[in-house]
């Protein structure tokens, strides 16, 4: 039952709302967490984990089990067909994680959720956010039961179409235009292609990024005109024969699951409006190039889940300001770079030459490739 009140109410019950309220549960706190679907997600979606989030996520005991969970690919490779333009390696990295690790976003949920149930907390189904009221106590929340919440702190996990962020009035940059359009699927596929190994195509017809997971599972994802709901065999072998490999194409055997979904280039307008603070997709949203969007959210939570238990424990609620402050352009700088890889990828054809002779020449210094991958795997954000 939803109580009558609460010190924090976490709308969302995704990777960002869970792993906020693993976060506070591990200092003592038991956040209220709420979430509109009746059940949580079994679909796979995100897929990478990056680096310097499995370091974060190591601090709050749900990094091991993650990790032999999933699929190891230590490089991450930029190509156009055939030809690699820019070979990123993740094994030489300072870290505990030398690489980026390639799991379905159900079992990162089902592991925080584990995680959070072992903490004494639970999510409480299905519970959807009808208005926010904002007074010098902290907020009411209504709900479509006719069920009200008072929480000290709100935090808004609730994704890209936040009711928590539209009921605070907190702007979220331009909603008028339609975003980029993408498809994707999780297959099973004979091809050459590495299994240990995230490669981003280029090619005359738009990008494709083949990331393996476990399973013997292959996740797609492609910048589309127009996606289907649920693309078949056909569709997403045709896009693999116009933008993967030439050489030696890669045969689709069967797609166990398939989607669609625009990605718009957004930043919050703030990430605090008094009690109520923003975490992961309410706050910002890209393009998947590159992976970074969940990892971004994750640290999110992470670093609000401390900030509201230090606040909490009587650290002065300055803090709070400290913590929207510092995400605000952490989120601006990862959109900023999403976006870059994905104009990169989508160039012009009249460009695309000059393009790849830029990259294949930056790609011989050792410098680039070096930075490049502390910006992928998030270690520079250390």
């Amino acid at each position: 039952m939803l109580p009558n009140e609460t010190d924090v109410l976490v709308v969302g019950a995704g990777p960002v709302g869970l792993a906020t309220a693993v976060t506070l549960a591990q200092r003592g706190i038991t956040a209220t967490v709420v979430d509109q679907a009746a059940e949580g997600a079994n679909t796979s979606r995100a897929a990478v984990i990056h680096a310097h989030t499995l370091e974060e996520l190591d601090r709050i005991g749900v990094a091991e089990t993650l990790v032999r969970q999933g699929v190891r690919a230590p490089r991450f490779t930029i190509r156009d067909r055939d030809r690699t333009l820019v070979p990123v390696r993740f094994d030489d990295l300072p870290t505990r994680f030398p690489y980026a690790l390639m799991v379905s976003q159900a079992v990162t949920e089902a592991v925080l959720l584990d995680r959070l149930t072992q903490l004494g907390g639970r999510v409480l189904r299905p519970h959807q956010v009808l208005g926010l009221t904002v007074d010098g106590e902290g907020a009411k929340v209504d709900f479509a039961d006719g069920a009200t919440c008072r929480a000290r702190y709100v935090v808004g996990a609730d994704g890209m179409h936040s009711a928590v962020r539209k009921h605070a009035g907190i702007g979220f940059g331009d909603a008028g235009t339609a975003g980029e359009s993408f498809t994707l699927a999780d297959i099973r596929v004979d091809s050459d292609l590495p299994r240990d190994e995230v490669v981003l195509f280029f090619s005359g017809t738009g990008m494709v990024v083949w990331a393996p997971l476990p399973g013997d599972v292959v996740r797609i994802v492609a910048a589309v005109d127009d996606a289907p709901e649920v693309p078949d065999v056909a569709y997403i072998q045709a896009l693999l024969d116009a933008r993967g490999p030439a050489r030696r194409r890669s045969v689709v055997r069967d797609v166990v699951w398939g989607s669609r979904f625009r990605v718009h280039h957004r930043v919050a307008d703030r990430f605090r409006a008094g009690p109520v603070l923003l975490a992961g997709d309410a706050g910002h949203v890209h393009s998947p190039a590159g992976g970074q969007g969940m990892n971004l959210g994750l640290h999110d939570a992470i670093a609000l889940g401390e900030t509201l238990a230090a606040v909490l424990s009587g650290e002065p609620e300055s803090m709070l300001d400290d913590y929207a402050a510092a995400r605000r352009p952490i989120a601006q700088e990862v959109v900023t770079f999403a976006n870059r890889l994905t104009r990169l990828a989508t160039a012009p054809a009249p460009a695309r030459p000059v393009r790849n002779t830029i990259l294949a020449g930056l790609s011989a210094l050792p410098v680039f490739r070096r930075k490049l991958a502390w910006r992928l795997s998030g270690l520079v954000y250390r």
